[in-house]
């Protein structure tokens, strides 16, 4: 038992290897979602000018920022492996749980790189910072996860698709709304400044979603994929 974990966990590893030396290669995925929410932060914080918008506000655009920045990239786990032809070797190399789990871990790095450059800058440029961090980053975090795990399977449906870009962020929004609704609130707080209470109601929303979205996505993911 051991053995099949550590090969389990293994060749996940390697789908996410392979994953992060092809996005260094091209970059298309990493330089999308940075540029895309670079502008985006650029020309909220332009437009708002003196303006002093509610913490309600600024929670909203911090999500909002964050969606449509990695729906600009997180479609390329799965198109880039049918526009490189490479998606049958991945089919007839790892099950569909491995490739899931790799690309969804490959999701959440993105994500994650992501987060590291928009926090600080939408803290700087919007002149805000949070009252209570661990409430902020109980948001982020689960937030995060939900999204990644979310696209992977979204992506792996719409990778043969004609229109996949405009059609990605189709399906995803809607998929997406309660994990949006519960990270907004979290934020919301966070950013106000309240206690554990405020937030409970909405982190379990988070986290019951996360459980429920990656438990049916392993279930259905081999075969979506391999349609």
């Amino acid at each position: 038992m051991p053995n099949r974990s550590v090969n389990w966990a293994g060749r996940i590893a390697a789908v996410i290897r392979k994953d992060i030396v092809s996005e260094f290669r091209t970059r298309y995925a990493l330089n999308a979602i940075l540029m895309f929410a670079l502008v985006t932060l650029t020309v909220v914080s332009f437009s708002l000018g003196l303006l002093i918008p509610t913490k309600e506000i600024l929670a909203s655009l911090f999500w909002v920022i964050l969606f449509f920045a990695g729906m600009s990239g997180l479609a390329q786990a799965f198109i880039r492996e049918e526009e490189t032809g490479t998606a049958m070797v991945l089919k007839l190399s790892a099950d569909g749980t491995t490739v899931f789990f790799g690309k969804m871990i490959f999701n959440l790095l993105l994500l994650l790189a992501l987060s590291i450059l928009i926090v600080p800058l939408f803290m700087i440029l919007l002149k805000t910072t949070p009252a209570d961090w661990p409430i902020f980053l109980a948001g982020v975090v689960p937030g995060l996860t939900g999204l990644a795990g979310s696209t992977a399977i979204i992506a792996a449906v719409v990778s043969k698709a004609s229109a996949r870009g405009a059609l990605f962020t189709v399906l995803s929004f809607p998929l997406l709304l309660p994990l949006l609704a519960g990270a907004i609130e979290i934020t919301k707080v966070a950013f106000i400044g309240g206690g554990w209470a405020d937030v409970s109601a909405p982190l379990r929303l988070l986290i019951a979603y996360d459980v429920v979205m990656i438990t049916l996505s392993v279930m259905l993911f081999d075969f979506v994929w391999r349609q």
